[in-house]
């Protein structure tokens, strides 16, 4: 069975900017997805670009091509699990994160993110680059 991929918000940048080393990562992945955090994240961070114009354009055309974990019923379950988890381990991660992960583990999409702290996360597969 091929992985299912989500993006991070480094990975989606990373992707955005034709990064070489994830394209065999998403090459090799059955299905690719975008946490909506992520998109949020991403439409800010763009917002303050000076290129912003031409990242519109270019997610405009992308997100297409992916699927978007949306926040649900059954998500805030998932993230209170994982933040009391973190809690009792001692190893807390940004909230925003812990949104993602939790989409992540929901929906069994393994993390394609540069972030080392999604490690301490159990039942969620982070693939670095």
């Amino acid at each position: 069975m091929r992985a299912k991929v989500a993006f991070d918000t480094n990975a989606l940048s990373a992707f955005a900017e034709g990064d070489a080393a994830i394209k065999p990562i998403l090459r090799h992945a059955g299905e690719i997805a975008v946490p909506v955090i992520v998109l949020g994240e991403y439409l800010y961070a763009i917002a303050q670009s000076r290129y912003r114009q031409s990242y519109e354009e270019w997610l405009s055309e992308s997100i297409r091509n992916l699927r978007i974990l949306k926040v649900d019923e059954e998500t805030p379950a998932f993230y209170a699990a994982l933040r009391s988890e973190l809690k009792r381990a001692g190893t807390p991660i940004p909230s925003s994160d812990i949104w993602i992960a939790s989409l992540c583990r929901q929906h069994s999409f393994s993390l394609l993110s540069r972030d080392q702290h999604f490690e301490g996360v159990r039942e969620l597969d982070r693939i670095g680059w």
